[in-house]
C-alpha cells in the first residue's frame, strides 16, 4: 500500500527538482527528511513540504506506521511553462521560458 501527495505547478524546472528527487529515492522517511533539511537547493524547501504531506497521507488515511515509512517513489514532470520575451538588441526579441513543475512523491511501508 502507498500513500502519495502531489506538489502541482512549481516554480522549479523539473531538471533541478529531479536533482534533489534522486537524493531521497528509496530512503526511509526520517534519513530522507534529514538530507532535505541539509540540501542547499531551492527545490529541498517545497520537497520537505510534499514528504511531510505524505507522511500525513500514510498516516491519517491508510493507518500506516510512520516509523516503518520509506519513499518508494517521488519523480517531477514539465507542468505549463511561462512564456516571457526579453528585448535584446535593435529591436529583436527573445523567448525566457519559465518552466513549472508536477512533482509525486509516494511512501510506503516495508515489510
Amino acid at each position: 500500500m502507498e500513500a502519495k501527495a502531489y506538489l502541482k505547478y512549481l516554480r522549479i524546472a523539473p531538471r533541478k527538482v529531479q536533482i534533489v528527487a534522486d537524493l531521497i529515492r528509496g530512503k526511509d522517511v526520517n534519513t530522507a527528511m534529514a538530507i532535505l533539511m541539509q540540501t542547499p537547493k531551492a527545490a529541498s524547501e517545497p520537497m520537505i513540504k510534499l514528504l511531510k504531506s505524505a507522511v500525513a497521507n500514510a498516516e491519517n488515511n491508510n493507518n500506516m506506521d510512520v516509523e516503518k515509512l520509506y519513499v518508494s517513489q517521488v519523480f517531477a514532470t514539465p507542468g505549463p511553462i511561462l512564456k516571457r520575451v526579453m528585448p535584446r538588441a535593435q529591436g529583436r526579441a527573445y523567448r525566457i521560458n519559465k518552466r513549472t513543475s508536477h512533482v509525486t512523491l509516494a511512501v510506503a511501508e516495508k515489510a
